[in-house]
């Protein structure tokens, strides 16, 4: 288990330190920042005073040096246009991503795991098929689209639910719903295709044999044999969870850190941008990495040099 974890961190490094080289130098291609931050009158001598007090006159070699001598200080910079650390920007905006994604991920296990688990179970009702259909429509439909139809649904007519902000649990709702409404079809699909492989398998007839109920084979056997899935699909739906909610965090007005990056890249704020990439990369390979280690958790079988046993 250490070298395992050691080595995947050394790749992680590798990782991110691919992931914060490429945004640095993408961002530079997007234009001069400085033309952004000064007023349409400003003189040449204003623009070149900005430019050297950002060090923007400095070569790109220069900067880059710079830029992985502050990550290495755990400095993330300074926000061009917000004039703070870029750290405490951050910080301030993550609980509100991390309440929608955690909302988001409640709707899509919540929902997902047991659809797909009562369509595999009975997969030749009339309840089935009209499940499956719904999880379609959730594979179907994109996040802005259902966010647009539960805005004019609960909040226009209605009157339910607010349409934009952050206040309280009401203004979660809907955003949290919207964002894992998509991910809730996957977790569906994924439950329903992991449970039929496994009712086909010896212990579920011999469970039946035994005068087992179906309610109990499955909750007490078969769900944590199909688990294994389902947490490899956990892993990449909290980061798609995370991607998406820069869509969502639009649409609601919410004060997460994908509204954040929106406007970090409308302003080329590059710390900014730099440090939500940093953050969110090294939150992927984190959680890509506990979904290893509970792989052999779930089922012993399972060996942590990824091969199966």
């Amino acid at each position: 288990m250490p070298a395992f974890i050691a080595k995947r961190l050394l790749q992680a490094v590798i990782a991110l330190f691919g992931v914060v080289t490429l945004v640095f130098f993408l961002q530079r291609l997007t234009g001069d920042p400085v033309l952004l931050l000064v007023p349409p009158d400003a003189s040449k001598a204003d623009i070149e005073t900005l430019r050297v007090a950002l060090g923007f006159d400095q070569p790109l070699y220069v900067q880059y040096f710079q830029f992985l001598v502050g990550l290495l200080r755990f400095d993330l910079g300074q926000s061009y246009v917000q004039h703070l650390p870029v750290i405490d920007i951050i910080a301030s905006r993550v609980p509100y991503t991390l309440s929608l994604a955690a909302g988001a991920l409640v709707v899509a296990i919540g929902l997902g795991v047991p659809v797909g688990v009562f369509i595999a179970v009975r997969r030749h009702s009339w309840e089935s098929r009209w499940l499956m259909g719904f999880v379609l429509v959730g594979q179907s439909m994109p996040t802005f689209w259902t966010s647009v139809l539960l805005i004019m649904l609960f909040g226009v007519v209605l009157r339910w639910l607010p349409t934009s902000g952050a206040n309280g649990i009401a203004s979660l709702l809907m955003p949290a719903f919207a964002l894992g409404f998509l991910s809730m079809a996957t977790f569906a699909r994924v439950a329903r295709s992991s449970v039929l492989d496994e009712l086909e398998k010896d212990y579920v007839r011999t469970g039946h044999a035994k005068g087992l109920s179906m309610a109990r084979i499955v909750l007490r056997h078969l769900l944590r044999n199909a688990a294994v899935p389902l947490v490899t699909i956990s892993a990449l739906e909290i980061a798609n969870l995370l991607t998406g909610a820069i869509i969502i965090e639009t649409v609601f007005a919410w004060p997460g850190l994908g509204q954040l990056t929106i406007q970090a890249i409308s302003a080329r704020d590059f710390p900014i941008v730099q440090g939500v990439v940093l953050i969110g990369a090294t939150l992927a390979i984190l959680l890509n990495l506990l979904a290893d280690v509970l792989y052999s958790v779930i089922d012993p079988r399972i060996r942590l040099s990824g091969r199966h046993a």
